[in-house]
């Protein structure tokens, strides 16, 4: 396989995955053997990435911000970051519900289907955790998000994959502090933090070599717990309307890479290829993170300066996938359910996914949880928000894995036109995990 592209390697390793799933339904012992015996794999890789992504963050951010030399540099990327984060959210909120409208994919629900699905799902553990995790976010105030941004102890968010918002604040502020003080008395601080950057994007190398390996792994274990196929062709108009809206946005993405950033959007989604194919086995920004600012800054050619802060901060604040398919889900239960919308709840339907998708951002489970938030802002009968989710919860881990892949491709996006709109946009300069291993071979 080393002949091959990477991305190919992975779609290999996805189909064979996929392929293997199929298989192992087939036998009664086939289940548990791919969770005993496969699905460890696919976890441990995960959990390397995981392991990754704060020395990566913490490293690569404060050197970007201390090679600026300038700090209204850094204003003027973090102002156009976060300006153009909130444009793409609303584009993606809007395609959603503009969609899910025309489709009214909620009225061909069968009541049977409905007491079947609530059946089902609506004591699923999963379901209650996130009903408990919203009332939870929900009893906070409205600048709490803003509160947990700030650590009281770095190295408590630094052992904590849910703070990277913190770890982002303090390395802001340390490497802000590094544009500060004496260039003499920095200079041994920025070349620790370089050594460090360049050490973590190594390892970052090494982790891909067993990527397609991996996503084998993650794809066997994800057919073979798959739920009910009869009740996935229930919900299939209501995924069709989450995925085309995806689709859509994909489209919008490429628009921007080709008016503003003046790159070929197929080569763009060629060169980002592998973070997406991970996105969607992984189901997790945070954990694809590494490979997203690895594929970024190296093969598109996004400078470290911009990259190692936009990418980062979409990973936590950016959700365009995940507010579109709030959009549809909302408007799916609440059709299914007889709870009619005005045009002012669907207005507040924008707003509330807007504003979730910013202040839920560290939350696990973060999608289904945003979802309550959005569903009781639009005055959803509480007694009926089990109901609600159990109506979506069967083919919530597909639609989860295609709306973490747009999540992905929009912060790549943003980075690359953030790149292009300050002059930080240059040519590709790829690594191989290689390069130096002859230079470090030891003559006997």
């Amino acid at each position: 396989m080393k002949k091959l592209a990477l991305h190919w390697q992975i779609l290999i390793g996805m189909a064979a995955g996929i392929g293997f799933g199929l298989l192992m339904t087939q036998f009664s012992w086939g289940t548990q053997f791919v969770k005993d015996w496969i699905a460890p794999f696919g976890t441990i890789f995960v959990k390397l990435l995981k392991m990754i992504a704060i020395p990566l963050i913490f490293a690569s951010l404060i050197k970007g911000i201390a090679d600026l030399q300038d700090i209204s540099k850094f204003s003027k990327i973090g102002g156009r970051t976060i300006l153009m984060y909130i444009v793409t959210t609303l584009i993606a909120i809007i395609i959603g519900l503009t969609l899910v409208n025309i489709v009214k994919p909620g009225s061909g629900i069968s009541p049977e289907t409905i007491q079947t699905l609530t059946e089902n799902y609506a004591q699923d553990s999963g379901v209650t955790k996130k009903l408990a995790t919203a009332q939870s976010q929900k009893s906070t105030g409205p600048l709490q998000f803003l509160v947990d941004t700030v650590p009281d102890n770095i190295f408590k968010a630094a052992g904590n994959n849910g703070s990277m918002l913190q770890v982002i604040f303090f390395a802001i502020l340390f490497g802000i502090g590094l544009l500060l003080i004496d260039k003499k008395k920095a200079q041994p601080v920025k070349d620790v933090i370089d050594g460090i950057n360049d050490v973590v994007l190594k390892i970052v190398d090494l982790i891909m070599l067993i990527a397609p390996y991996a996503v084998f792994a993650l794809l066997a274990k994800v057919i073979v717990t798959t739920a009910d196929p009869d009740l996935l062709k229930s919900l299939l108009a209501y995924a069709l309307t989450v995925v085309t809206g995806l689709i859509l946005m994909l489209g919008v993405y490429c628009l921007f890479i080709s008016l503003y950033a003046k790159k070929n959007p197929i080569w763009f989604l060629r060169q980002i290829s592998p973070a997406q194919l991970l996105a969607f086995s992984t189901s997790s920004s945070a954990a694809t993170l590494p490979v997203t600012m690895e594929r970024v800054t190296e093969h598109v050619g996004v400078d470290k300066e911009v990259g190692s802060f936009v990418l980062p901060v979409g990973a936590t604040i950016n959700m365009d996938g995940t507010s579109l398919y709030q959009a549809v889900a909302a408007v799916f239960i609440a059709t299914a359910l007889h709870h009619d919308l005005t045009f002012a709840d669907q207005l507040t339907i924008v707003l509330t996914a807007l504003l979730a998708s910013i202040g839920s951002a560290a939350v696990p489970g973060a999608g289904m949880v945003m979802l309550v938030i959005v569903l009781e802002s639009i005055g959803f009968p509480a007694d009926k928000l089990a109901v609600g989710l159990a109506l979506i919860f069967a083919v919530d881990r597909p639609l989860d894995m295609c709306r973490t892949v747009i999540n992905v491709t929009g912060d790549a996006t943003v980075s690359t036109v953030i790149a292009k709109s300050v002059g930080k946009l240059g040519e590709p300069n790829i690594k191989n995990w290689d390069d130096h291993f002859d230079e470090n071979i030891i003559s006997t």
